[in-house]
């Protein structure tokens, strides 16, 4: 089966007028690990870990010490709401597209590690290269190893990679045969000193990934071969510039 990888976004909201949540995430007890050892840390460590304003971590440091895992949830795919997730407009699909990204789509999270489109959680901030002290490990990648690409893996024989660098490494360095991972690259042509290369733009490729799982919703896309006519955003398909691995789209200026 065909399987799908996103990014979270930083900024989250809790939704409870479009669907219901239908399960918990994979890994409870390893985010509450993660939630048990943020707490133990003060609000300046906590703004360091976040990288972040003071209002930003103001209002992080208020949820996590409210924060429960398994009350007043919202859907995973509702409760992002950054570019990818604007574009994407979970909130606009009808039953059918919901039926695909529940069976297609999920989410890496460095707090969650692996969440389906309608897992129930509640709002956090922990990106996935922070550098968090857990459980011996010096930051995520060390913290969740394998766990969340074997979890991915079941039943899965090829996962097409929509998420950035910062997420899809979590997993990629564990992808091996017959599982295979392609990966979508969004962006533009540019020159330099007469050599022509792709150069992604990181809003416009959140933009692109997010009308990406959009269109395959709508398509029900099962065969990676039929991504090859994606064209929204006035993207299209470069033979060029694609392998097996990476199908690169190049806006058309």
């Amino acid at each position: 089966m065909l399987k799908i990888i996103i990014s979270p976004a930083k900024k989250m909201n809790c939704v409870d007028d479009v669907i219901e949540p239908e399960q918990l995430p994979v890994f409870m007890r390893q985010a509450a690990e993660i939630k048990n050892q943020l707490m133990q840390l003060s609000y300046d460590e906590l703004k360091h870990l976040w990288q972040c304003n003071d209002k930003i971590a103001t209002l992080n440091y208020e949820r996590l010490q409210q924060m429960s895992l398994n009350t007043n949830l919202t859907p995973a795919l509702l409760a992002y709401e950054g570019l990818q997730y604007q574009y994407m407009a979970p909130h606009i699909f009808d039953e059918n597209q919901w039926d695909y990204v529940r069976k297609h789509l999920m989410i890496l999270s460095g707090f969650y590690g692996l969440l389906r489109a309608t897992d129930g959680i509640t709002p956090y901030r922990l990106e996935m290269q922070a550098k968090l002290q857990i459980k011996g490990a010096t930051n995520l990648y060390n913290y969740w190893t394998n766990t969340v690409y074997n979890a991915l893996n079941a039943r899965c024989s090829i996962i097409v990679n929509l998420a950035s660098r910062e997420y899809s490494k979590v997993i990629e360095q564990y992808v091996t045969d017959p599982t295979k991972m392609l990966t979508c690259t969004f962006g533009e042509l540019t020159e330099k000193n007469g050599v022509k290369r792709v150069k992604t733009k990181a809003t416009a490729a959140k933009m692109a990934r997010g009308e990406m799982v959009r269109y395959m919703a709508e398509h029900n896309i099962q065969d990676v071969e039929q991504l090859k006519a994606f064209d929204r955003l006035a993207y299209q398909y470069s033979v060029k510039h694609s392998c097996a691995n990476e199908y690169v789209f190049i806006k058309m200026l």
